[in-house]
């Protein structure tokens, strides 16, 4: 499992180098892979299977009910602006705009703004 973890991990991370998502480091979070923003967690894995992005609730609930083979939550996730991807069903495109949204949800205003639109 925990090797099943790490190459599901290394395709998250190697979709972050290649955006190039500025001061976005690897650490951990809970115990997982995680990518950080200034040491602030914006995506980690929660199992081998499936991925926790930070994201606005507004659009958490949109992209819950768009797409539920992708993108659910857990009541432990209810009310939280994150939520859950199934790793196995997202493509990299999908994924990667994913990936930008949670880093912009977590990366200091002024550091955002230097990103691109």
């Amino acid at each position: 499992m925990a090797g099943d973890m790490v190459s599901s991990f290394e395709r998250v991370r190697r979709l972050a180098e290649s955006i190039g998502l500025p001061e976005t480091t690897v650490g951990t979070s809970y115990g997982t892979p995680a990518l950080l923003v200034k040491g602030k967690s914006f995506a980690r894995m929660k199992n081998a299977e499936t991925l926790v992005v930070m994201c606005a609730l507004e659009e958490k609930e949109m992209l819950m009910e768009l797409d539920p083979s992708l993108f659910f939550e857990t009541d432990h996730y209810k009310g939280w602006p994150a939520m859950l991807v199934r790793l196995s069903a997202i493509d990299n495109e999908t994924l990667t705009q994913r990936l930008i949204a949670a880093w912009r949800e977590k990366a200091p205003k002024r550091l955002a703004a230097q990103f691109g639109p």
